[in-house]
């Protein structure tokens, strides 16, 4: 299948489904709105791809303790609502990115984080994932976390068990091929959580994660709207959503180069979630 058919196929259940409400399990607080779908829309003039850069010889360790030499626990706790904001010291944020890696934007999204020495969370669509397993590995190499998007962006609400089962667990399976590691995170599409998205993925080891900020980046309001929500909605322990795939992503491309130094000369420190054990 061709991955621009992958890209448009993604976006043509729903224009919208709500967020649970306020979550308070582990200091997390309430949070935002649902990952509304984006309208089919044909390649356009964005970044050019880049050669994926070879694996490092050494990983990055992350800042808040995701990955080794942390063990993950025996059983990951059922939770009823999804973490919508991280706790945390001082003027702390999360990025985080929906339905890549497309090698047209996700380099480029890549390489300006390095630029700054930012870590970021990368929710990984399986069907994208197994084309480009390079930028995989290059994001767990460069110290942030891959979690997991299921396998071709369903609506959750829409599916049986075992079809969510096999969703997550095949993108969990290409996960773990190109970093070595299974997911501890996933987000469901669309925002749309249900009981058996959060039993499915505790049971595969995986805390789930939604937003504070939503930047409607999959809407193409230009860079500089994006750039304004982000800035305007930035407060410690929010966690902003942006997409590196499913349409054309060039003014998202472009925005976080523009608000990315401006956060950090904010003093934000951008870094990837901890994992909650109680």
């Amino acid at each position: 299948m061709e991955k621009d058919q992958l890209l448009s196929r993604r976006r043509m259940l729903v224009t919208g489904v709500a967020v649970l409400g306020a979550a308070g399990t582990a200091g997390v607080l309430a949070a935002g709105a649902g990952d509304a779908p984006a309208p089919p829309a044909p390649p356009a003039a964005g970044p050019q791809a880049q050669p994926a850069l070879k694996p490092s010889a050494y990983r990055l360790q992350p800042l808040t303790g995701y990955g080794p030499p942390q063990a993950a626990p025996a059983a990951t706790r059922v939770r009823h609502e999804p973490f919508l904001r991280m706790s945390g010291r001082g003027r702390t944020m999360l990025l985080t990115f929906d339905d890549g890696p497309d090698p047209r934007y996700t380099p480029h999204i890549l390489d300006t984080l390095a630029e700054y020495d930012v870590r970021a969370s990368f929710f990984v669509c399986g069907e994208m994932a197994s084309y480009n397993k390079d930028l995989l590995a290059r994001m767990a190499d460069e110290g942030h976390v891959v979690g997991n998007h299921t396998w071709s962006h369903p609506l959750l609400t829409r599916l049986r068990r075992r079809q969510i089962r096999t969703e997550m667990e095949r993108t969990s399976d290409v996960i773990e091929d190109a970093c070595g590691e299974r997911p501890v995170w996933f987000r469901a599409p669309y925002g749309a959580w249900n009981r058996a998205a959060f039993q499915l993925g505790a049971g595969l080891g995986m805390e789930p994660l939604a937003w504070t900020v939503d930047t409607l980046d999959w809407t193409r309001p230009g860079a500089r709207t994006i750039v304004g929500r982000v800035e305007k909605g930035a407060a410690p322990g929010v966690v902003v959503l942006s997409h590196d795939a499913g349409g054309d992503r060039s003014q998202s491309v472009r925005a976080l180069r523009d608000y990315l130094p401006r956060l950090i000369d904010s003093g934000y420190h951008l870094t990837v979630p901890r994992r909650y054990y109680g």
